[in-house]
């Protein structure tokens, strides 16, 4: 497979789960013997999708890749999937589904498919986390991504399985620790916020669970210290070496284990073209609580 090279475009390389889907990428490239291409798109919708169609275009001049899988930024840039599936380019679409995608498994050769995390099962297990940790109600400051499919979806889940006596604000960051940190900031910052009761701050991941944390520790109100040192904090993403190890040192109370998917694409990739079959044209990745949800409703004295 030494012939064989792919291209993986990412959102950005400043968040943990997209940092873990390079690290997947890679290791899998090695495992593979398959040559890899990693691009970073800085959030930037526009820019992942001329990073694209530029290597589309060099396709045309003998560089062509095997496949290119993307996560896209915003929209499941379907000009961008047209253009490399016409250019013989297959297209692995991570963590987002599109309608294009029948349309072109149907009128091409090479392989077009999609890999997502369970948003709304990611989102049901976050309900299930806040109703364990508040088994007589309360108030949840809800950290949303980006409005997309990953964010709705994790939303629409979340309030599928909250109790009705847990209730939620909702903030929206970027997937990044900085932007959640500034949301935060801004909100802490109205008014309003000052009536406000919160005893769980949950994000959509990690990143922005921990950048939440930080600009709770930095309100400098008077009353700030004291009124917010029973918060708890909840993630998404469970990566080893940041989620799972942040829960193990208290710094949060849960968050959910998503695992990154670049690698399993990059394998049903490989399998293709050996079989010469089609992978099915969605799959998902399982995801867990961490810790499970039956330890969280164990009461916090014991």
């Amino acid at each position: 497979m030494a012939d064989l090279r792919f291209v993986v475009s990412l959102t950005n390389d400043d968040n943990d789960y997209q940092i873990e889907q390079a690290v997947s990428a890679q290791a899998a490239a090695r495992r593979l013997g398959v040559d890899l291409e990693i691009f970073h798109a800085n959030n930037d919708a526009i820019e992942q999708s001329q990073q694209i169609l530029k290597v589309v275009q060099s396709s045309f001049a003998g560089n062509r890749p095997a496949a290119i899988i993307v996560e896209p930024v915003g929209t499941p840039l379907p000009q961008a999937a047209r253009a490399a599936v016409g250019g013989g380019i297959g297209w692995v679409l991570l963590n987002r589904d599109a309608d294009y995608l029948a349309e072109l498994r149907e009128s091409s050769k090479v392989p077009v498919f999609a890999i997502s995390s369970n948003h709304e099962e990611i989102g049901r297990i976050q309900g299930r986390q806040f109703a364990a940790l508040l088994p007589n109600g309360g108030t949840v400051l809800y950290i949303q991504g980006p409005a997309g499919d990953a964010a709705a979806g994790r939303t629409s889940g979340m309030l599928e399985t909250k109790p009705a006596n847990v209730h939620t604000k909702m903030l929206r960051g970027n997937w990044t620790e900085e932007s959640a940190q500034k949301a935060v900031s801004s909100w802490l910052r109205l008014s309003t916020s000052k009536d406000d009761s919160i005893d769980i701050v949950g994000a959509q991941d990690d990143s922005m669970a921990m950048g939440a944390r930080k600009a709770f520790q930095d309100d400098r109100s008077p009353q700030g210290k004291s009124r917010w040192e029973h918060l708890l904090f909840t993630g998404c993403d469970g990566l080893p070496k940041t989620g799972q190890t942040w829960v193990r040192s208290k710094i949060l109370k849960a968050t959910v284990v998503v695992p990154a998917n670049t690698g399993l694409a990059m394998e049903m990739l490989v399998k293709a073209r050996r079989s010469g079959v089609n992978p099915p044209e969605i799959a998902f990745t399982e995801v867990s609580s961490y810790p499970a949800v039956e330890v969280l409703a164990v009461p916090r004295n014991k």
